[in-house]
C-alpha cells in the first residue's frame, strides 16, 4: 500500500518508515524543511513539502494514499489545537474512502493506574499536558461512521536507538525528579513499528492498541542503569520542564496481550534495563 506519514524524521517516525519499506509500502512523507525532504529522499521515501499548521497544503496529497499514518508531534501551547486540527484535515480527505488512519496516542492519557496492571479498557485521566488527547482518539476510533478505518495506538515510554527518554536520562538532559519511585512502562522503538505495520495491515477498524513490553520498572531503577546522576525535586523540575514534570511522574504500570492475540505482536527487542547494560 501507499502510506502517507508524518513526521517521518522524527523518533518513531523514522523507525516506522523504515518497517514499512521492509515490508513492501510505499511511503509518502511530509517533510517541513528542505533538509527534511533530501533526508527523506536519501531514504528512498517520496517527498510531500508542507508542514502541521497549514494541513491544506497535504490534504489531498494524503487522501490520494492508501492510509496514512500520523507520528507528527510538536509540543507546546498549542499542540492539542494543532494535534486536533491535523486529525480532523486528514478524516475530511480520507471520508467515505474505506481507507486507514492510524493516529498516535500515548500512555500518558491513562494516568496514574494505582498499582495495577492497566490494559485498552483502563479509565482514563490524563495528565494535563494532554488533557486534549481522549477527545481526539475518539475522533479517529469513531471514524467508522464516516467508512474511515480509524486506528489508535498508545506507546509507552519508548527507548532504542539512542532516542527518547532513556536516552535523555543517560546524556544529563532529563533529570530524576523526586526519589523516582514511581513506576514506567517501556516499548522499544523498532517493536512499536512493527505494532503500526501490522496494525495497518490487519487491524479491523475502531480499534485501539497499548504497545508495551516487559515488566513496568522504577523510574529511580532506569536512571541508575542509564547513569543519570542529575536529580531535582517537583517543583524544581516543573520550573525547568513545564507541565511535562508532571506527566514524568506519574505511576502508571500498562501492559496488554490485545495486540499479540490479535495481530500476533511479538516484541523481540532487548527490554529497556537490558538495553542500557
Amino acid at each position: 500500500m501507499k502510506v502517507f506519514l508524518t513526521g517521518a524524521t522524527g523518533y518513531i517516525g523514522s523507525a516506522v518508515l523504515d518497517r514499512l519499506q521492509q515490508k513492501g509500502h510505499g511511503v509518502k512523507a511530509l517533510a517541513r524543511s528542505e533538509e527534511s525532504a533530501q533526508k527523506l529522499a536519501s531514504w528512498g521515501a517520496e517527498i510531500c513539502r508542507g508542514d502541521l499548521e497549514h494541513p491544506g497544503a497535504w490534504r489531498q496529497a494524503a487522501g490520494a494514499c492508501d492510509a496514512v499514518v500520523h507520528t507528527a508531534m510538536s509540543w507546546g501551547t498549542n499542540s492539542g489545537v494543532m494535534d486536533r486540527a491535523v486529525v480532523e484535515s486528514v478524516l475530511d480527505a480520507l471520508d467515505g474512502t474505506g481507507k486507514t488512519f492510524l493516529y498516535t496516542s500515548g500512555v500518558w492519557v491513562m494516568g496514574d493506574t494505582k498499582g495495577r496492571l492497566a490494559g485498552e479498557m483502563f479509565p482514563l485521566k490524563p495528565a494535563s499536558i494532554v488533557a486534549w488527547r481522549p477527545a481526539v482518539e475518539r475522533l479517529v476510533l469513531e471514524a467508522g461512521d464516516r467508512r474511515i478505518r480509524g486506528i489508535v495506538v498508545r506507546p509507552a515510554m519508548v527507548y532504542g536507538r539512542g532516542g527518547g527518554a532513556v536516552h535523555r536520562l543517560k546524556s544529563g538532559e532529563l533529570p530524576l525528579i523526586g526519589g523516582g519511585e514511581n513506576h514506567w512502562s517501556f516499548v522499544h522503538v523498532d517493536d512499536l513499528a512493527d505494532l503500526y505495520v501490522l496494525a495497518l495491515e490487519n487491524s479491523g477498524p475502531g480499534e485501539l492498541y497499548l504497545a508495551a513490553h516487559g515488566a513496568p520498572q522504577l523510574w529511580k531503577d532506569v536512571a541508575l542503569a542509564a547513569g543519570c546522576e542529575k536529580s531535582l525535586s517537583l517543583e524544581e523540575a516543573r520550573k525547568l520542564l513545564g507541565p511535562i514534570a508532571e506527566a514524568l511522574i506519574i505511576d502508571q504500570k500498562v501492559g496488554s496481550t490485545k495486540a499479540a492475540r490479535v495481530l500476533g505482536w511479538r516484541p523481540s527487542r532487548p527490554q529497556v534495563l537490558e538495553e542500557l547494560r
